[in-house]
């Protein structure tokens, strides 16, 4: 069993004892009441809550997984004395009671020298009313969609998302959906996705809210306007989601394009945003119908007009549609719908994004806009490093790895300067993969970018494949010494080599060859190109923060 430091202990009983008793627990959360804490929501999760007896508040609270061990029953109670929520004193009750026998004897144990009884008792009165009151919570609140509707509404979703509007629409091309319906005159729908992040329609009540929103997103405010101008659009939205039962553990902390997952692992979600009510992840019962004629007619005219909205340039096209209505679940009542493309809004929104700057000369116009720095190549948890493999290495490399790009490259200098990329063995073999899929790699560069909100100048590594596409793997500090000195030395040792260099997947990232894979490791040698800032067309680079709707 673990103890308490003497310095720990003794700092303990420097802070004033109190004529108190408080309350101690651990309990189940059901993903409910997980939820009304805002915690993870996993069927596991345990609530560890501390309660003062006397003034009948909650001086800690923290939600852990089961599997969690006793300790972290000591770490809040130590919280609580210490840090307790406000507006509570640092202080060291007289008792502490406890619900379970094993608890007490474990307490006890570790808090022997702090002059704490520690008794057990078989209710506890204040915390069975804290449990009341979220489960209160849990009860009355509202279903993500009204039940009548639920089973429609999400099924029109995945006829969205088999529609794939995001692989012809960009964000700024809106269509109009007339309703003259529940309130509602016109929808203006924007479709998010052709950047591979976030997939979705945002259905917006007005053109100045969607105007105002873009508006303050282009002009690289705070990140506080930033949050705020999104809490004052007022739209109704559907958006997709890796559903979290297809997620393992590998999966949780990466990004994943949802278009490469199958049908069965994505989830719909549906919501409000309204700058006096905020964003709520559930819709009434008539934005739900509303919502469903909406999605009906776009999902009739996009497979109606896929051709057009393919071309080039964002046409004119309109078609009027009669939909029939789910009242109480029941097609009872046939609404006349009207859609059309909003070419003028479209260019309008996108001279807004010329004029705060994102210029050809930027990268930001929109052929860039169809051919993103997109960052799900690289897995987030890798090893990264810049550095030279001597060519009597190269070779011996070129003749036993797996996967082997050649670019004759020229043995010059030292050695080949090369970018190691260390991961899981399914990660690194899901990396080769993708890097073959899309025709190889033709080079690697390195380009400035900033942080508009923070600040901070980066040095941003760029992989480019054959069709095109450019990833980025790392962001480096401009001002890190240490990388700094890696880039001297790897573009004096490309400039030797012609411009010649190479990408090295390994596996072993847990193991003890973390950081210094042996050839073994080593699963693909892809030979390139050191690529410039000019040859890809790049300038400064922003990284700018994702919100998100779910």
């Amino acid at each position: 069993m673990s103890v308490l430091t003497r310095s720990t202990s003794r700092r303990l009983q420097t802070l004033q004892q109190i004529p108190s008793v408080w309350e101690g627990d651990r309990r189940r959360l059901s993903a409910g009441m997980a939820q009304s804490l805002e915690a993870d929501t996993q069927t596991d999760s345990e609530c560890i809550v501390w309660v003062d007896g006397v003034e009948g508040m909650v001086r800690a609270m923290d939600v852990v997984t089961s599997e969690t061990g006793p300790e972290a029953v000591v770490r809040a109670l130590l919280r609580a004395m210490e840090h307790p929520h406000s507006p509570a004193k640092p202080s060291r009750p007289q008792k502490i009671v406890v619900r379970h026998r094993e608890l007490q004897f474990y307490l006890r144990g570790v808090l022997q020298d702090l002059d704490i009884a520690v008794d057990y008792v078989p209710e506890l009165p204040l915390i069975d009313e804290l449990f009341r009151g979220f489960q209160e919570i849990t009860s009355t609140r509202p279903p993500k969609l009204p039940p009548e509707y639920a089973e429609l509404l999400v099924q029109k979703a995945y006829e969205i998302w088999d529609d794939a509007p995001w692989e012809l629409l960009a964000d700024h091309q809106i269509i109009s959906i007339e309703l003259n319906q529940w309130d509602v005159e016109t929808l203006y729908a924007s479709v998010m996705g052709m950047l591979g992040m976030e997939y979705g329609i945002l259905l917006y009540r007005s053109l100045d809210s969607l105007k105002r929103f873009r508006s303050s997103v282009l002009a690289k405010e705070s990140f506080e306007e930033l949050e705020e101008a999104f809490l004052g659009q007022d739209c109704l939205f559907l958006t997709f989601e890796q559903a979290e039962d297809s997620l393992d553990e590998e999966e949780e902390d990466e990004d994943i394009d949802l278009a490469d997952l199958p049908l069965s692992e994505i989830q719909p979600n549906f919501g409000n945003v309204h700058p006096l009510e905020g964003m709520r992840p559930f819709l009434y019962e008539e934005e739900a119908i509303a919502v469903y004629v909406a999605l009906e007619a776009l999902h009739r005219f996009f497979r109606a007009s896929n051709r057009q909205l393919a071309a080039e340039k964002f046409p004119t096209l309109s078609k009027r549609y009669r939909i029939a209505a789910p009242l109480e679940a029941d097609l009872q009542k046939s609404i006349p719908v009207k859609v059309a493309t909003v070419p003028e809004v479209a260019t309008e929104l996108f001279e807004m994004a010329e004029l705060a700057g994102l210029t050809e000369e930027e990268d930001s116009d929109l052929e860039e806009m169809t051919l993103p720095l997109r960052d799900d190549l690289v897995p987030k948890d890798s090893f990264l490093s810049l550095g030279m493999m001597t060519w009597e290495k190269v070779e011996l490399l070129r003749q036993t790895v797996d996967c082997y790009q050649a670019k004759d490259a020229i043995a010059a200098g030292e050695g080949m300067p090369v970018i190691l990329i260390q991961t899981s063995r399914p990660k690194a073999k899901e990396l080769i993969e993708q890097i073959q899929g899309a025709g190889g790699l033709k080079g690697i560069c390195f380009n400035p970018g900033e942080d508009p909100f923070e600040g901070d100048r980066y040095d941003l590594g760029i992989l480019q494949t054959e069709n095109g596409n450019m990833y980025l793997f790392g962001e480096f500090q401009e001002d890190d010494a240490i990388h700094s000195e890696a880039r001297r030395k790897w573009d004096q040792r490309c400039k030797k080599t012609k411009g010649y260099c190479g990408l090295i997947v390994a596996r072993g990232l847990k193991g003890a060859s973390r950081g210094n894979p042996q050839l073994g490791d080593m699963m693909a040698l892809f030979e390139a190109r050191s690529l410039s800032s000019k040859d890809l067309g790049l300038g400064m680079l922003q990284l700018m923060p994702q919100l998100e709707f779910d």
